[in-house]
């Protein structure tokens, strides 16, 4: 006989997800993790910013295209200021470098949430990954399409 939630037999000890999903259904919804109080005004702000740096952080460390594109960043940007003929051509040209950034940092995070779903192969998982990898590349054609035209 196996457990449902993991298809580990039951009474095993090896599946430590299995048990963590089976102690907690046996607990009153009282004694479940309380969420900490809502932090105002500048906590907020410094706590904000610390779990942005969390997610960049994770994102360099587990994501190669995003090292890539942050190191071209690092390059290209000093890049713009030197070749843009005006601040609205610089501005216009870092902005197309930071749409990468962003697009694969949401493209990231629709990955984890795809994968933290499960691992499985799903047709509704390759969809959400598929379409934020088309946005990455948007983002990248809008890149070459602006930096051509404006410094070409």
């Amino acid at each position: 006989m196996t457990n449902s939630q993991d298809g580990a037999p039951d009474g095993a000890a090896g599946s430590v997800i299995g048990s963590a999903i089976d102690s907690s259904i046996d607990k009153p919804v009282e004694s479940a993790r309380q969420v900490p109080p809502k932090k105002v005004g500048l906590a907020r702000l410094w706590a904000a910013t610390l779990y942005s740096a969390d997610g960049l952080r994770a994102c360099f460390r587990s994501e190669e295209a995003f090292r890539i594109e942050s190191i071209l960043a690092l390059v290209l940007a000093p890049v713009a200021f030197l070749l843009g003929k005006s601040p609205l051509e610089v501005a216009v040209l870092l902005f197309a470098l930071v749409l990468v950034l962003l697009v694969e940092l949401l493209n990231s995070a629709i990955e984890a949430v795809v994968d933290r779903v499960g691992l499985e192969y799903h047709a509704l998982s390759k969809v959400a990954k598929d379409i934020g990898s088309a946005a990455v590349l948007i983002s990248l054609l809008f890149f070459v399409v602006v930096w051509a035209l404006l410094l070409l």
